[in-house]
């Protein structure tokens, strides 16, 4: 069962590497806050730039490291989408094969598949590989909708088990929720509870890399229905949520505000720059304001 508060790691680099040292740090951090899991190279893991054997041994280091660190307790959710379906079939029974406990798959981006394409990429791992899957809609990234009949559609198959719902569409998660009873995860930290308000069962947060126990109060609150709670929760992080991602692309933000934090995320790799010094200021405003520095 995908339900919970998940973080979308962030992928450190040093001098060009991947640091693999400090993705099992930022593993334990994790683990220590009693996150439900963890989902590495994502897109705020920064997947699109790592080579393909990076992207499989940053999954398998994950998974080493949330069971050395979680007691067994912490879920590995691994990015394994791509827009190349035998890419993704790939990517997917390599997770399975190292212990990962589900696989999110992105949409196919670049190549706009119809929902036909949509379905019968998704329907051919599902098929091949045993290991639940999150689906994840996000158009602002790919340029394709998975419509909600698509997801209805996909969910009758026993390994389709939940969606990564980064539409931004209160309506669209609806519809999806009319249809069937798949599992609805926020890949929105600001539209968390709104989603778990009409059904949601949590989040794959970006901020949750930074403030993991006080995202995850906010999403245990919404699950047990203590929503007086979870909504003062939610107002409390809400410039945050909203804040970071105003400020430029993910994951450039929580990575900087995770080194202002005194959390070494090492470099980004290009195409993706620093943030400048102007926005980096706002940054720290924003933080302090909420006692994260």
């Amino acid at each position: 069962m995908l339900q919970g508060t998940y973080t979308a790691l962030i992928t450190p680099f040093r001098d060009g590497q991947v640091d693999y040292d400090r993705l099992d740090a930022n593993v334990k951090d994790q683990c220590a806050a009693g996150i439900t899991g963890v989902v590495p190279v994502g897109t705020t893991g920064e997947s699109p730039t790592l080579s393909h054997d990076e992207h499989r041994k940053v999954i398998e280091k994950v998974v080493e490291s949330a069971k050395a660190h979680g007691g067994g307790e912490t879920q590995v959710i691994a990015g394994t989408g791509s827009n190349s379906t035998t890419e993704a079939l790939s990517l997917t029974k390599h997770a399975a094969e190292v212990g990962a406990d589900a696989a999110l798959m992105v949409n196919p981006y670049y190549n706009k598949p119809s929902q036909e394409g949509l379905y019968r990429h998704f329907m051919t791992v599902a098929d091949a590989v045993d290991l639940p899957i999150c689906l994840y809609n996000i158009p602002g990234r790919t340029n394709v909708t998975m419509t909600p009949q698509t997801v209805a559609r996909l969910n009758e198959h026993k390994n389709v088990v939940a969606v990564k719902e980064a539409t931004g569409s209160l309506d669209i998660a609806s519809e999806i929720l009319s249809l069937c009873d798949i599992h609805v995860i926020s890949g929105d930290d600001s539209l968390t509870l709104p989603l778990m308000s009409i059904g949601g069962r949590g989040v794959i947060s970006v901020v949750s890399n930074l403030a993991p126990d006080r995202v995850k109060q906010m999403v245990d609150a919404g699950l047990k229905g203590q929503m007086k709670i979870a909504q003062q929760l939610h107002l409390a992080l809400f410039p945050l949520f909203k804040g970071m991602l105003s400020l430029d692309t993910n994951p450039i933000p929580i990575k900087a505000a995770m080194s202002l934090a005194g959390k070494d995320t090492g470099d980004l790799r290009l195409p993706l720059c620093a943030l400048d010094d102007e926005k980096k200021k706002d940054l720290e405003r924003m933080l302090q304001q909420r006692g994260l520095i």
